[in-house]
């Protein structure tokens, strides 16, 4: 096997506890914009493509176990173990809204098309929020089997899919109805699941395996086994070719999504991984860690016959450039003042 390269990744400080969600928005007009969730109760949002921080999000007083941002990243929306949901404005970051729970809350989606929050947690209970009516109660759907780890929309919002933490399987239910309409059977509780960009797979990651299965039908197409237990892996978003995944023995692995051949083992953090993203332009993926640190690592050039194959699989699509990242705001914080800051 050729020696590989030591990749040098660029290391985003700014956490003082561990990192525990990643999300990557959409390529928008001024970029994209990757935001992240961490035990010091602020989540933070950065330039994607440089790692450059833009702004802390300050006002929840627990650990903040999920962010992500909307398809504009005009809003960001965060669910933290204060038993609350929050809507911040990404360009100023304030609150917008906070919907009150009755436990934690672990997961968060907006809706493709920006109007609607889902909500799962501890409660076992999924629950919609629909953005324009914000006082409204929201829609419940009750019957999760146990608390929910991961939330997720798919199918033009038609859809939504979602895990839970004591338990295996992927559920996917029928919006319209609330019912269940499909279970993805897996042996662990799924720790990870992230519906592709064409949106034709679902990658999920349980115990010590990558599952990746067909969006639409519902049947698995790959399997790999990993060296230890993985918490997140990510899907290459462009060609659909690799895979990261990373897990409890610190390392990023990138692996071919074909042959599940390992291409790159990057060593950099001091604790377990707990999530891996990619750009949506497939150029770099960022890890998240239990150190605290969020590193984005370069995907590395492609060889001639990967690109040929890889654009015969792109059915024509052709690439999104972005070369300049204009700046979304010079920088917002809110100032303390003393606050005690949650635990």
């Amino acid at each position: 096997m050729d020696k590989k390269k030591v990749a040098v990744p660029l290391v985003c400080h700014g956490h003082s506890r561990p990192v525990v969600d990643l999300f990557y928005s959409p390529v928008t007009p001024d970029g994209y914009f990757l935001i992240s969730a961490s035990k010091d109760s602020n989540p933070m949002l950065r330039n994607g493509e440089t790692g450059d921080w833009i702004g802390t999000f300050q006002g929840h007083k627990g650990a903040v176990w999920s962010a992500c941002l909307d398809t504009n990243a005009l809003r960001a929306a965060s669910g933290s173990a204060d038993f609350s949901a929050k809507i911040w404005d990404a360009l100023t970051g304030d609150v917008l809204h906070s919907f009150e729970h009755k436990h934690i809350v672990r997961a968060c989606a907006f809706s493709e098309d920006t109007h609607m929050l889902l909500t799962g947690g501890f409660e076992k209970i999924l629950r919609i929020y629909d953005l324009n009516r914000p006082d409204a109660a929201p829609r419940e759907i009750e019957k999760s089997p146990g608390s929910v780890r991961t939330v997720t929309w798919l199918h033009s919002d038609q859809t939504i899919l979602s895990s839970c933490t004591d338990m295996g399987g992927v559920r996917l239910w029928d919006v319209r109805s609330g019912k269940i309409v499909q279970t993805l059977e897996t042996i662990s509780p799924v720790t990870s699941a992230e519906v592709s960009q064409d949106g034709r797979f679902i990658t999920t990651t349980d115990g010590s395996s990558v599952k990746f299965w067909d969006a639409n039908h519902y049947g698995l197409v790959k399997s790999y086994n990993m060296p230890c237990a993985v918490e997140s892996a990510s899907l290459e978003p462009k060609y659909g070719n690799k895979f990261v995944t990373g897990g409890e023995d610190m390392w990023v692995r990138v692996f071919d999504f074909f042959t599940g051949e390992e291409l790159a083992c990057n060593k950099g953090h001091h604790g377990p991984v707990h999530c891996v993203r990619f750009t949506p332009v497939g150029e770099s993926y960022a890890s998240g860690s239990e150190d605290g640190t969020i590193r984005i690592w370069q995907l590395g050039p492609t060889n001639s016959d990967e690109q040929e194959a890889a654009n015969a699989n792109a059915n024509g699509k052709t690439k999104v450039g972005v070369n300049d990242v204009a700046r979304k705001i010079e920088g917002f914080q809110i100032p303390k003042d003393g606050q005690a800051e949650g635990q």
